[in-house]
């Protein structure tokens, strides 16, 4: 069994046989942050009399909504990467960056828009402009644009899409490729300063920050030999996480916030992908977790729609209450273990043979030199 797993779930990241272990243990621990704000909020109806266990899980929500920003800052650093090692076409570079979303977020749009027409009280498309709302939601449209999701989490792929243009045009319109250290990372950082600055007086998308993160992660990796330990990374994610949790009024607190964010998961992940060695790169190189990075796209994208018709069923078993706290212990592993399934199936059958499979090489680079 472990075998037939290992199979369907190891790939290989960079093209030259490595794999950055450590990488997909964040993957898959920012996926399960992400879990955790939508078990938290489907399960409030039947905790709602215990104001004490409430609160708890209004404060792990807002914790695991910092697991979005985590993915930011790994695509920040892996997009980056890939587009400074050398001139690439974009109109092929952006045909993957496609192919890597589209296939497992076709499925799914698939799925909900199916279950919006044979579940008419769960739908969100509106009665008036429901063609502009399923196209704005299939061109990955909305919290960019004043659009509600059809697929709660899909707001995010908007903020990836949006780096996915704006990242090449950068590089290409200031030369970055020729440009020292220095100057590339005076150049991200500024942009971060000033956007924070703008949307902590007006508001505004301001999480997209978290990609020069993950730019300044990939400079400091590949090009300094700053290094981090263990105990100072794992300090640097428990401010990151938990400091969104102080009562900061908006706009200007969610730009502390995340600004806050942006140098703590900096130092945490130079701690975890500096180096292979030490506990904290152990830790996040532990294989179930790695695993579950591996297919986190797929789970992200379906993870929701599970637990959201588990929590239907449970209604209509055990009615909620308000006064049924127990729950929230006893639910918490059957709910997680009920969305790593259909999450698995749809890495197996979409997202790894579509998104992820290499591409054919072409049959004269196949021949043996014999």
């Amino acid at each position: 069994m472990f075998d037939w797993l290992r199979e369907r779930f190891e790939f290989e990241r960079d093209g030259n046989g490595h794999t950055i272990r450590p990488m997909e243990g964040l993957r898959g621990f920012a996926v399960l942050l992400v879990f955790l704000v939508h078990y938290e909020s489907l399960l409030a109806p039947w905790i709602a009399q215990d104001a004490s266990l409430l609160a708890l899980a209004h404060a792990i929500e807002t914790v695991g909504s910092n697991g979005v920003d985590l993915f930011f800052l790994l695509s920040g650093y892996l997009i980056y990467g890939s587009l400074l090692k050398g001139q690439q076409s974009f109109p092929k570079y952006f045909a993957r960056r496609l192919r890597r979303i589209y296939p497992a977020f076709t499925a799914v749009f698939v799925m909900y828009l199916a279950l919006s027409i044979l579940l008419p009280s769960e739908s969100k498309i509106p009665d008036d402009g429901a063609a502009w709302f399923l196209i704005a939601n299939y061109l990955l449209l909305p919290d960019l644009w004043p659009i509600q999701p059809m697929i709660t989490v899909a707001w995010s792929l908007s903020y990836e899409m949006f780096s996915y243009l704006a990242l090449p045009l950068l590089i290409a319109l200031f030369k970055l490729r020729d440009r020292s250290v220095t100057w590339r990372v005076t150049f991200f950082l500024s942009i971060a300063v000033a956007f924070s600055i703008y949307t902590a007086l007006n508001g505004g998308p301001v999480r997209l920050i978290m990609f020069i993160s993950g730019i300044a992660l990939y400079e400091a990796i590949n090009n300094s030999e700053l290094r981090i330990g263990g105990g100072l990374g794992a300090h640097a994610l428990l401010v990151g996480l938990f400091f969104s949790l102080w009562p900061l009024a908006e706009p200007l607190g969610k730009s502390i916030k995340v600004a806050v964010m942006f140098v703590g998961f900096f130092v945490f992940g130079l701690a975890c992908l500096r180096a292979s060695q030490g506990w904290l790169p152990v830790a996040f190189s532990w294989t179930p977790l790695r695993w579950l990075g591996n297919m986190s796209y797929s789970y992200y994208l379906l993870h929701g729609l599970v637990l959201k018709g588990g929590f239907m069923l449970l209604s209509r078993v055990l009615p909620p209450t308000g006064e049924q706290s127990v729950l929230h212990w006893i639910l918490l592993l059957p709910m997680l273990a009920l969305t790593l399934v259909p999450s698995a199936m749809l890495f197996f059958t979409i997202e790894r043979p579509f998104s992820l499979a290499p591409r054919s090489t072409p049959a004269r680079m196949q021949r043996s030199p014999a």
